[in-house]
């Protein structure tokens, strides 16, 4: 039998795989806060987001010390759109390099990098060579540009090529690093490898698209696909939005036709 921080993470990893309603079915009788936690994002994963924040808020009321209600609810909160909420909950954390992981992704989600930097330096004072700590660092390093872009590939190639850490978040990663640096055919290359091993990665197709877009070639199959994948995937959302303001800039421009 797991022990409860083992048993977290497999839970969490049966969630992330579509399982959320077999996990509500296995703790829909816990106590502990970190169960409670666990059941608030299956709950957001199954699309009820109200319910999941009121369970997060009474966590973070009587168990802010707690770093799995902290990590868990301020995922939670993260993805309901209350990044504030968010915050204030993981900067509670005592070392857990968790917490800064999520706290550096929601500050470049704010698109402040100078926040991110800040937290990235102050964990690296203490975590060292932290794997988790590179990582946050090569986020922040693939927002703040040049010479950036490369120290962030070696970090993501590391992870891509070695057995233990290969997974298709890291080759997706290697692949964004590529197209930044402008190495088109070695981000298709690895993008090709994330498709191959999960053909239904929607981040493998929304970055595949985008190589498709810069290298001029045809992507309107790949759009298709991440519909149906991922309809609500953020490049689908990014596009319709900036698809309708162009529409509507260009009602304003439209040719007179003479009477």
């Amino acid at each position: 039998m797991f022990r409860l921080p083992g048993r977290l993470l497999v839970l969490r990893a049966r969630i992330a795989l579509g399982q959320a309603q077999e996990v509500l079915a296995d703790i829909k009788a816990a106590s502990e806060p970190e169960l409670q936690a666990v059941s608030a994002l299956a709950q957001q994963a199954l699309g009820k987001t109200d319910v999941a924040v009121g369970v997060v808020e009474k966590l973070a009321a009587s168990h802010a010390d707690n770093v799995a209600v902290q990590i868990v609810g301020g995922t939670v909160l993260q993805a309901a759109g209350k990044s504030e909420e968010a915050l204030a909950l993981l900067s509670q954390h005592q070392g857990s390099l968790d917490a800064v992981a999520l706290i550096v992704q929601i500050h470049l989600q704010q698109n402040r990098t100078d926040l991110a930097v800040k937290e990235v330096t102050a964990a690296r004072r203490w975590a060292q060579d932290s794997l988790l700590v590179n990582l946050a660092e090569s986020w922040v390093g693939l927002r703040a540009g040049g010479e950036k872009y490369q120290q962030a590939f070696y970090v993501f190639e590391e992870l891509a090529q070695a057995p233990a850490t290969s997974s298709i978040s890291s080759l997706v990663s290697q692949a964004v690093c590529e197209l930044h640096l402008g190495r088109l055919e070695e981000a298709q290359a690895a993008l090709d490898q994330a498709i191959q091993k999960a053909p239904e990665s929607a981040d493998a197709i929304a970055n595949l698209l985008v190589l498709k877009v810069v290298s001029g070639a045809n992507s309107d199959e790949l759009t298709e696909n991440l519909k149906k994948v991922a309809p609500k995937h953020q490049l689908l959302v990014d596009l319709e939005e900036k698809s309708a303001t162009f529409d509507a800039a260009a009602t304003k421009y439209s040719a007179k036709v003479a009477a």
